[in-house]
């Protein structure tokens, strides 16, 4: 799955700089229906990510209406991303 999306800085915990992009929802839906059952912890999904030259393995989130995506710092420094930034994401779903 691949898509574009702004780095969002989640509001709630401004100051650890928690950021994350979100999904777009016809791709969370999608990841839904291909997971079903099948998710870890809090409803997390296990992925493979790449944002630039930058592959990593993490989990997406449940939240409102898709699924979220931690962006660590090591990456955003790497691919020099800031809050409101587009960013382009290649997704895997990986363990389910």
């Amino acid at each position: 799955m691949e898509f574009d999306a702004p780095l969002w800085l989640w509001s709630a915990r401004r100051t650890d700089a928690w950021t994350f992009v979100s999904l777009p929802t016809e791709l969370a839906d999608e990841v839904l229906d291909l997971v079903g059952d099948n998710t870890r912890g809090f409803g997390s999904v296990r992925v493979e990510v790449t944002v630039g030259g930058t592959t990593w393995r993490t989990s997406i989130f449940p939240s409102t209406d898709t699924y979220v995506l931690p962006v660590k710092k090591a990456v955003r420094r790497a691919e020099r991303l800031e809050v409101g930034d587009p960013v382009r994401v290649r997704l895997t779903l990986v363990d389910f």
